[in-house]
């Protein structure tokens, strides 16, 4: 009987839900032109509260054994996000951005899992935000910069210059993955999450279309 490693079970069985995000009727229009740069820094706004809580649980996670080896200082986003969004609004653009309902409970999820202490799930939206990040982000970032004609100010969140090889980055977190000592029962949860995440993805998507249409 043929073993399927874990990282092409967890990405196999959660295709539909990333394919779901990102045919989403919001990045769909902003991928092909039809949205503005204001939809743009809408979309940045929520990731940057998004990043806070992912990257403040991976503060909390940094000694954890199940958790360390997916943790890297080349993804940190954080910083990239601040500058991004001065460029975009403006020194007062703390002032200026707010979470939407999905964010919201994104956020909420991300610190309730931090507060449980389950490296699982942490790593189950790690890998949903950055590999997604290191790869349909990539085209997402080169579209923005040909769409809006920024150079690297407004587009540094995709831009991920500390990785050499994104490629190669992301078959050894693939390996990581396979060597994850979680059982059956755990590796389920996992998946789960991140369906979970990909669902979340896709109802913030629905969110800033909403909010559009209401303004």
């Amino acid at each position: 009987m043929t073993v399927i490693p874990f990282s092409q079970a967890l990405r196999e069985r959660t295709w539909t839900g990333h394919g779901e995000s990102e045919s989403a009727g919001f990045m769909h229009d902003l991928m092909t032109g039809k949205g503005t740069r204001a939809d743009y820094v809408a979309l940045v706004a929520q990731h940057y509260f998004v990043y806070e809580a992912l990257e403040s649980a991976a503060t909390r996670f940094a000694d954890d054994p199940e958790a360390q080896p997916f943790l890297s200082a080349q993804l940190t986003r954080m910083p990239a996000l601040e500058v991004d969004l001065a460029f975009l609004l403006g020194n007062t653009w703390r002032d200026q951005i707010a979470t939407l309902p999905t964010t919201e409970r994104y956020v909420a999820r991300i610190r309730e899992i931090e507060a449980e202490g389950w490296a699982g799930g942490f790593v189950a939206h790690h890998y949903t935000r950055y590999l997604g990040d290191l790869s349909g982000g990539q085209a997402i970032g080169r579209l923005m910069k040909r769409h809006f004609g920024f150079e690297t100010n407004g587009i540094l969140f995709y831009l991920f210059d500390q990785i050499a090889d994104p490629k190669a980055f992301k078959e050894t977190y693939r390996d990581q993955l396979d060597a994850a000592t979680w059982d059956e029962a755990e590796r389920e949860r996992v998946i789960d999450e991140v369906l979970y995440a990909y669902r979340l993805n896709t109802e913030l998507f629905e969110d800033l279309s909403a909010a559009k249409a209401a303004a």
